[in-house]
């Protein structure tokens, strides 16, 4: 069978006599339209033989015209197809058409063109159905631009779901109180959405270089616990990431060869695939990591990872929202502490400055009295010079501290032995000792120690660190030193078994105004300046100072470290010298302030009253009971029982009821005047006393003791 013609070679071929010219033109001007087509266009029989094919069939199926006209149109069609095309056939001869109907046929090389088909009967001058013309287009771009389509639609949805749950999470994120339960709320919605099966999310500490565990799901304590500390030296996901600053995604661990040693870890808890992203906030800045474990080897789509990405970039907006509040939170507080401790301060430094000043103002009414002896005139000055001394030091160290803060002080440093200094600071503390009938204890290195510092100021600073053990130890208490070489450093220790130290006080033990027991529990406790000052002046030093205690009642240490010097020994200025302590006298006073309680003594002695003085609670109980006093004049804050404590226990005995009781204090608000008045008391007078205002309400109580008498 030799070659059929092209649709353009027949048109081609000179006109028979029975063919008008006008249809051989019309002819040509078709055949040159078909081939000129982008679309393939083939014509066939009805028993489905091709009879014609253009450029375009050849260039959509690779089949010249040649090799397929004359043949099956079965040539093109999909085996699984072929009844397809009988039935195409078959709608053709009852002369239906066929328009736009998608299918699919095969090239010469076997790939497979999905086309879009239109089919119409072709018929003869009489009308009869005598073959067909088929028109084929390439649906490839088309269809690949619906499923680029699809896929976006799908990715849309996708995206639009992850926002509305990040949404729902937001929502939810602003009931939370707390880091943690923020961070747990998170975490959940992301293993969720990625269909893990456990996760965990990490925070970087304060030096940036290891990961905590902030919240987990799905852990038992084994893992959590061989993850507690993640390091840039870690070679697990987290790890690495961290290392990194980089996603990392490892998908079957039982394959990977680099995690061959996390396999065990990986066996017990269960999973075999992990994706860690790091926590990186818009400044570049580390926040933590968020990673999600998979009991399957298991590798997240591009879209799942752009959506943890979107949780990732949340949770650094969240964790840094979460650090301001708590930062916020911390500076009110912190306001609100300085702003406690400066309204404690005020009323510690009007008690501090009215205690001495009250013997003073015994003392210089005590003076003006008629037929004061020479004795009690030196009595008298002993007592005002030794007031002024303490106000004085009071004063100081306001000053220094003061000096410290605003970093004006100047050391004067010499090479200094330190048995000399802690020997200075002995004789200025013995005094508060002795009056305790402390135990003191002292080891030094046996071989001479120097340092390079201000031997007055360091003599300062275990004068007060010796002073602190004295006052917060009960009486017959024990205090030691020692001194030991740590390296290039001294430590030196002052340890007493006194009434320590609560825990949550050591953080803040040093600071301004800080005291480890109010005022009124301890009345010699100060301004709260001196352990301030204590480790200001060893900063000053290079040195560092450090309190420690098991407890409430476990006693108190205090470590001073200081950088040892080179020997050269410079004598040190002598310390304070003991002083002479008072004698006992009368009783009608209970007051802790020798001073206090001996100068009001003698003022009302010269006045003609008789009067006894107590220097404790318990001891002014034991005396009252003896004389039972017609008035008694109580301090407030006594060493063993307080003032309020003291007057509810007379007020509660037979002989009692009838007493007079005079609040005596430093404390002068309408509050304390309030709480003493609830205690017991009949009159409250804030010190330093007004000697006239004292004798004036003496005087007004006589009438009121001579009726009693009566009756």
């Amino acid at each position: 069978m030799g070659t059929s013609p092209s649709s353009a070679e027949v048109a081609a071929q000179p006109p028979a006599d029975s063919v008008s010219q006008s249809t051989f033109i019309a002819q040509a001007r078709l055949a040159a339209v078909v081939d000129s087509s982008d679309d393939a266009i083939v014509s066939k029989s009805l028993e489905g033989r091709i009879q014609s094919w253009n450029a375009a069939a050849e260039r959509l199926f690779g089949y010249t015209a040649a090799e397929v006209i004359g043949k099956p149109i079965m040539i093109i069609v999909p085996p699984e197809l072929q009844a397809e095309e009988r039935q195409i056939l078959e709608r053709l001869k009852r002369g239906e058409r066929i328009d736009h109907f998608d299918t699919v046929r095969l090239a010469k090389d076997g790939h497979r063109v999905p086309i879009s088909l239109t089919v119409s009967p072709v018929r003869d001058s009489q009308g009869v159905i005598v073959g067909a013309s088929k028109i084929a287009r390439d649906v490839s771009e088309r269809l690949r631009s619906e499923r680029e389509l699809r896929l976006t639609q799908g990715q849309l949805k996708a995206h639009a779901d992850v926002l509305a749950k990040l949404n729902e999470c937001t929502a939810r994120l602003w009931s939370c109180h707390t880091l943690q339960s923020g961070l747990e709320e998170i975490l959940n919605t992301v293993v969720k959405l990625l269909r893990a099966d456990k996760g965990h999310m990490q925070l970087l500490d304060d030096r940036g270089e290891v990961l905590h565990i902030a919240a987990q799901v799905g852990f038992g304590p084994d893992f959590i616990h061989a993850l507690r500390d993640v390091t840039f030296h870690n070679n697990s996901a987290p790890g690495r990431a961290l290392r990194l600053r980089a996603r990392v995604i490892i998908e079957d661990l039982a394959t990977d060869p680099a995690c061959k040693a996390l396999r065990p870890l990986a066996r017990a808890a269960d999973y075999r695939a992990v994706v860690s992203t790091p926590l990186i906030g818009p400044d570049g800045i580390l926040l933590g990591m968020l990673s999600t474990y998979f009991t399957a080897a298991h590798r997240p789509t591009e879209q799942e990872l752009r959506s943890v990405d979107l949780f990732a970039r949340h949770s650094c907006d969240f964790i840094r929202r979460c650090t301001m509040e708590q930062e916020l939170r911390l500076r009110e507080e912190s306001l609100r502490e300085g702003d406690r401790r400066k309204d404690e301060f005020l009323a510690l430094l009007a008690h501090e400055l009215r205690n001495p000043l009250a013997p003073v103002r015994y003392a210089l009414a005590t003076m003006r009295k008629p037929g004061l002896t020479s004795e009690q005139r030196a009595r008298a000055n002993e007592v005002i010079e030794r007031q002024v001394g303490q106000m004085t030091h009071l004063l100081d160290d306001l000053l220094d501290v003061s000096r410290i803060t605003r970093g004006s002080i100047e050391l004067k440093k010499s090479s200094t032995e330190l048995a000399l200094i802690i020997g200075s600071a002995i004789d200025a503390a013995r005094p508060a000792m002795d009056a305790k009938q402390h135990e003191l204890s002292v080891e030094l290195p046996a071989a001479p120690v120097y340092l390079d510092a201000d031997a007055v100021r360091l003599t300062q600073v275990f004068a007060n660190l010796l002073i602190n053990a004295a006052k917060y130890t009960d009486p017959k208490g024990s205090i030691r030193v020692q001194a030991v070489r740590q390296g290039n450093d001294l430590a030196i220790s002052i340890r007493d078994n006194g009434i320590g130290i609560a825990p949550e006080m050591l953080p803040r033990l040093f600071t301004l105004f800080t005291q480890a027991r109010s005022a009124l529990e301890r009345s010699e406790g100060g301004l709260g300046v001196g352990l301030a000052l204590v480790r200001g002046i060893v900063t000053l030093h290079g040195g560092r100072v450090e309190a420690r205690s098991a407890g409430p009642n476990e006693g108190s240490e205090f470590v001073v470290h200081l950088p040892l010097g080179t020997p050269v020994p410079v004598a040190v200025a002598t310390g304070a010298k003991p002083r002479t302590a008072v004698g006992a006298l009368d009783v009608v006073i209970i007051d802790d302030n020798q001073d206090v309680a001996d100068s009001c003594a003698t003022l009302l002695e010269l006045s003609g009253h008789r009067v006894r003085t107590a220097y404790s609670a318990h001891r002014g109980l034991e005396l009252a009971r003896d004389v039972r006093p017609e008035v008694m004049l109580l301090d407030i804050g006594l060493p063993d029982m307080s003032g309020y404590e003291l007057a509810s226990t007379i007020r509660a005995t037979p002989w009692g009821r009838a007493t007079i009781l005079v609040a005596v204090t430093g404390w002068g608000q309408e509050t304390d005047r309030e709480r003493a008045f609830r205690s017991g008391f009949d009159h409250h007078l804030t010190k330093p006393i007004s000697t006239d205002a004292l004798e004036s309400l003496l005087q007004s109580l006589r009438p009121l003791m001579t009726t009693a008498e009566s009756i």
